[in-house]
Order: C-alpha cells, then sequence, then structure tokens
C-alpha cells in the first residue's frame, strides 16, 4: 500500500479499527478487496454465504476475517453497524503488529481501491 493511500485500518485504541461493507447471502464467503466509499474513504469489502438474521452474518465475517489474518476469532468483534452493511470491525491487540500483518496481507493479496 502507497504512503498516504486511503486504507480500510486504523489504529485505534487496543488496537486496529477495520472498515468493512458486506455483502450478506453471497455465493460463497471471500474477501472481494477495497472499494471506494461515499465519505471519501474505503471499506474492504467481503461476502458471505450466511443470511442477515441473528447475527449470523456478522459471525461469518468475523471468521472469515479471522482466518485470513491468522487471528483468534476472540479478538475480533463488530464495533459498530451490527445491523447495517457498513461496519467497523474492532481488532484487539498491539496497532503496531496488527497494522503490519493488515499491510502484509494487503500488499500480498494485491487488493486496490
Amino acid at each position: 500500500m502507497a504512503a498516504g493511500a486511503a486504507s480500510p485500518f486504523s489504529a485505534a485504541s487496543h488496537g486496529v479499527r477495520v472498515q468493512v461493507r458486506v455483502q450478506p447471502r453471497a455465493r460463497r464467503n471471500r474477501i472481494e478487496g477495497l472499494v471506494p466509499e461515499v465519505d471519501g474513504g474505503v471499506a474492504l469489502k467481503v461476502a458471505v454465504t450466511a443470511a442477515p438474521e441473528d447475527g449470523r452474518a456478522n459471525a461469518a465475517v468475523l471468521r472469515l476475517l479471522a482466518d485470513a489474518w491468522n487471528l483468534a476469532r476472540s479478538a475480533l468483534g463488530v464495533e459498530s453497524g451490527a445491523a447495517s452493511r457498513r461496519k467497523t470491525i474492532h481488532l484487539q491487540g498491539d496497532p503496531q503488529r496488527l497494522m503490519q500483518i493488515l499491510a502484509d496481507w494487503l500488499n500480498k493479496t494485491g487488493s486496490t481501491a
């Protein structure tokens, strides 16, 4: 990721916040890459097969992201937007270490907005 480029990741107190746009009831679970947001930022687009009922889609998003980033599922939580397609996910841990993991993952996947 180039310096100054928009990122869905931001350091936060005791971790990192990730801006996510979710597509529930998709054909398959996958992280589709970065998408522009109306406010000028970017979000990580995530598709999950689960329906947005009883928290199933949220749980599927957290499992998918934890697996992709090789983090414990318990380190991820929905900070805001639980009933919305636009969510803020909080990753708990050392912000510097998490930002490095996410930057490496983003560079490896080649995701762009």
